[in-house]
């Protein structure tokens, strides 16, 4: 497995590469003390930043100049380029951004879906990445195919957000964190930019419309747990006994359910927000009616909600989803054993909208060009 890259240092006065967008208001204020202006300086740079969304220092007007170019001196101010589009007939939009250095990430802009919760919306959720590429190696996913090679730092996660809003004019008002890579494998920075995210000062968005996902990393689910703010965990479950986990979800030889339910039994006595358990119905692998007895028991245990997800095609994977009688009697046991349970009818299948899929073919289109 690779290396894990730790979590950038955000000591404001000494490390001139933190982006402006990577500081909590805290520490723009004391960048602003530290450069002998007012306060008020502070606010004034977060309304530029997160309501004006401008993208150059050079464009914060009713700074003074000098202090504009102190700032740019010091900070970094970084932006993502979109580099692919596609839009699915759902109107669901996948975007594949590439970053400073080159990698290329994914955010999926997503239609309403009553799925995500089980209930009416008319939301613009957002789904979008927190590493490049991933190392733990789910064996039906696209987006660690090719390993992993860092984590996104905090502005990275923030301007894929930034960058959506731009292009498609709309307001997002829902985030779920279940692009690439796994969340809670960058924590620190996971939580920074979340921070700002339901900040007043920042994006706005409430933590109750925050959703994190994660494989099933235990020690960091507690973490989670004892964080204050009441954002929503969703656990990529995929498998209701330790034998058919373990078989496409390699975390579970490190973690396993009686490890990551002991995990899930803490979180659920620090929050007051239900568990969803996210679960890919993979044909002939874990869509089994004893599969779904046995998810059912762990549901119920918890009190926690299951989303059911058909799979979606990946090219050079095997696997393939069930029918749509099978789909519908996974979804009948779960519901006739007491579970709130949903069968998301899935967004974006037209366009490759799994995660991963559009950055691999793009970078494999690249490499035939250059050959």
């Amino acid at each position: 497995m690779p290396e894990t890259v730790k979590a950038v240092s955000f000591r404001v006065g000494t490390n001139p590469q933190i982006d402006i967008k990577s500081l909590l208001f805290s520490e723009i204020e004391e960048s602003i003390r530290e450069f002998g202006e007012p306060l008020y300086r502070a606010r004034q740079i977060a309304d530029w930043l997160y309501q004006k969304r401008v993208q150059s220092f050079d464009e914060m007007t009713d700074l003074p100049r000098e202090f504009r170019n102190r700032l740019a001196e010091r900070f970094e101010f970084g932006k993502i380029d979109i580099v692919r589009v596609l839009g699915s007939r759902d109107t669901t939009r996948k975007f594949l951004f590439r970053l400073s250095d080159g990698n290329l990430i994914e955010s999926v802009l997503i239609p309403a879906s009553p799925a995500l919760y089980g209930s009416r919306s008319d939301r613009r959720t957002i789904c979008i990445s927190t590493q490049v590429g991933c190392a733990y190696g789910c064996k039906f996913c696209a987006s660690g195919l090719e390993g992993f090679s860092r984590n996104l730092k905090p502005n990275e996660i923030l301007d894929q957000i930034i960058a959506v809003e731009r292009e498609s004019g709309e307001k997002i008002d829902n985030i779920v964190f279940m692009g690439m890579g796994e969340p809670l494998a960058n924590l620190e920075n996971l939580m920074r930019a979340i921070r700002i995210i339901n900040a007043p000062w920042g994006l706005g968005i409430g933590a109750r419309h925050i959703t994190v996902s994660t494989s099933g990393l235990a020690p960091q689910i507690k973490q989670l747990a004892d964080e204050p703010l009441q954002i929503r965990l969703a656990i990529s479950l995929h498998g209701a006994t330790d034998e058919v986990r373990s078989q496409i979800m390699p975390i579970n030889r490190r973690y396993n359910l009686e490890t990551l339910l002991a995990a899930c039994d803490y979180y659920v006595t620090r929050k007051k927000q239900r568990l969803t358990f996210e679960y890919i119905l993979i044909a002939n692998v874990n869509d089994s009616p004893d599969q779904a007895e046995q998810l059912g028991r762990i549901a119920r245990r918890l009190g926690a909600k299951v989303n059911l997800i058909p799979y979606n095609t990946v090219h050079g994977l095997t696997w393939s989803r069930p029918s749509p009688e099978q789909q519908d009697q996974f979804l009948s046991i779960l519901r006739g054993s007491g579970v709130a349970a949903t069968l998301r009818r899935e967004k974006g299948h037209d366009i490759d909208a799994a995660c991963g899929q559009l950055r691999l073919q793009t970078k494999r289109e690249l490499e035939t060009a250059s050959s």
